[in-house]
């Protein structure tokens, strides 16, 4: 079972991606990302999609012209985890 973080990890993960805003109502990490155009949102969502297959952890998003939204969650702990801080920092990585 995937465990969920306590308040010293969150707080760690928060300082580690403040580009990321926590959502205290769904103990979710979200974040917005512009691109120049539709084609490199997707392009951007695509990669996003690939890694999260691979970590089989999956984003809730949506995605509006050159507009991504991104939440971040583990449903199975109710709230965040040491998967979201792995997706996070890979979806930066892509940034």
């Amino acid at each position: 079972m995937v465990q969920k973080l306590d308040d010293a990890q969150r707080s760690a993960l928060l300082a580690r991606f403040p580009e990321w805003t926590h959502e205290p109502q769904r103990d979710a990490i979200t974040r917005q990302f512009k691109f120049a155009d539709f084609a490199q949102a997707f392009g951007f969502m695509a990669s996003v999609a690939i890694i999260a297959e691979k970590m089989d952890h999956h984003p809730e998003w949506s995605n509006v012209y050159n507009r991504v939204d991104i939440l971040l969650t583990t449903h199975d702990a109710d709230g965040l985890s040491e998967r979201d801080a792995k997706l996070a920092e890979a979806i930066e990585a892509l940034v």
